[in-house]
């Protein structure tokens, strides 16, 4: 409806700020209709559905999320590059949540294909590039930091550091230090 103001983006921006308010597998169509005190009926002209949306949303923060870690890492290589790039990731989950949970959506071949997900891989590998590792262990270790900085991140947020020792940003120190070394010193494949 024009009265209010609706389009495909002030939608998916709502979405996203809803996600962070109430959590991304709350979000639906009929929360999101609500909030801008309308009937569902015309946010479909906008997006299709409930899953139209999500998907929407975990582009968006894909996007986002893409952006700022160019911005981190501009200029940067080896271990502060690294740092930089996880950062991002940590520091994201911590202020949107809910966005970043979209960010982990599984999305379909395509549509994946066409988000800002192939950024993410590619600045990790520029960054991998500054250790000298080849193909098939730059695939490993972009899997690798994907692991620990998602997991580590999404632990942190859901509280699962909050009462023991050491400190959270202690342990996450610890961790860069290790990733680092590890990537300097990664295993060679064992010969046959």
């Amino acid at each position: 409806m024009a009265r209010v103001g609706l389009t495909p983006d002030r939608l998916v921006r709502a979405g996203a700020e809803l996600a962070d308010e109430i959590g991304f597998d709350q979000v639906t169509a009929s929360e999101l209709a609500r909030r801008f005190g309308v009937k569902v009926a015309s946010l479909y002209s906008h997006v299709r559905n409930t899953q139209d949306l999500r998907t929407r949303i975990a582009l968006f923060a894909l996007e986002e999320m893409a952006d700022r870690a160019a911005d981190a890492v501009a200029g940067r290589a080896g271990k502060d590059a690294l740092v930089a790039f996880a950062n991002v990731y940590r520091d994201y989950e911590r202020e949107h949540p809910g966005r970043a949970a979209a960010a982990r959506m599984p999305l379909d071949p395509g549509t994946a294909a066409a988000s800002a997900g192939p950024r993410h891989a590619q600045m990790t590998r520029a960054i991998l590039r500054g250790y000298d590792l080849t193909e098939p262990d730059a695939t490993h270790a972009v899997r690798l930091l994907g692991s620990v900085f998602h997991g580590y991140s999404s632990l942190e947020s859901a509280g699962g550091f909050r009462h023991s020792a050491p400190d959270s940003e202690e342990t996450w120190n610890r961790i860069l230090d290790a990733l680092d070394s590890l990537l300097r010193n990664w295993p060679t494949e064992p010969t046959s």
